[in-house]
């Protein structure tokens, strides 16, 4: 992939652009760790021979008390075993997220999160093997209630396909901690 100048201006004026933004921000009156928080999801799920997990560590900037925005990294697992049809398989996911968080009243939130996620699967029927390594984009919008430090409702992928995704549906409930 060439590179040309001009990309590389355009990306030296937006670090500087975000650069600037936060010193000034952070030479303000208050702190700027004191609008950082930090949290994430954590979840495991299991039924008849299957597993999940996911760990995504996340931290957002409260710009005010209606919109923080933030970053986040993922990694999940999964893992079948299909007795009935002998098959078996596995899935291994990592990437990372962008949050925006918009809440008009303390307890009601928006979101919107867009994930880059590679995708590592393994699938085993009685005599082959199949492997495919692919990267994911999954952009959602949800709402959900808020209390306190916790957030819990609803979002939907509007980039979702059926054959790639690591969900098993467009929508997902969502538990949210941050700190």
């Amino acid at each position: 992939m060439k590179v040309y100048i001009s990309q590389n201006n355009k990306v030296f004026a937006l670090v500087f652009f975000v650069m600037f933004s936060l010193q000034h921000t952070y030479s303000q009156d208050q702190n700027f760790w004191s609008n950082v928080r930090f949290g994430g999801n954590i979840g495991i799920g299991f039924s008849n021979d299957t597993f999940s997990a996911v760990l995504a560590p996340a931290a957002i900037y409260d710009f005010n008390p209606w919109f923080s925005a933030g970053v986040g990294l993922n990694f999940g697992y999964s893992s079948f075993d299909n007795d009935r049809f002998n098959e078996e398989g596995s899935s291994t996911n990592y990437g990372v997220s962008i949050i925006t968080l918009f809440n008009p009243i303390p307890e009601f939130q928006f979101s919107a999160e867009f994930e880059q996620m590679g995708v590592s699967r393994r699938f085993e029927v009685p005599g082959e093997t199949f492997t495919d390594n692919y990267w994911y984009p999954a952009l959602f919008v949800g709402a959900g209630y808020r209390t306190g430090f916790v957030s819990f409702g609803l979002r939907y992928d509007l980039l979702f396909d059926d054959d790639k995704s690591i969900y098993g549906s467009a929508y997902a409930p969502f538990v949210r901690v941050f700190f």
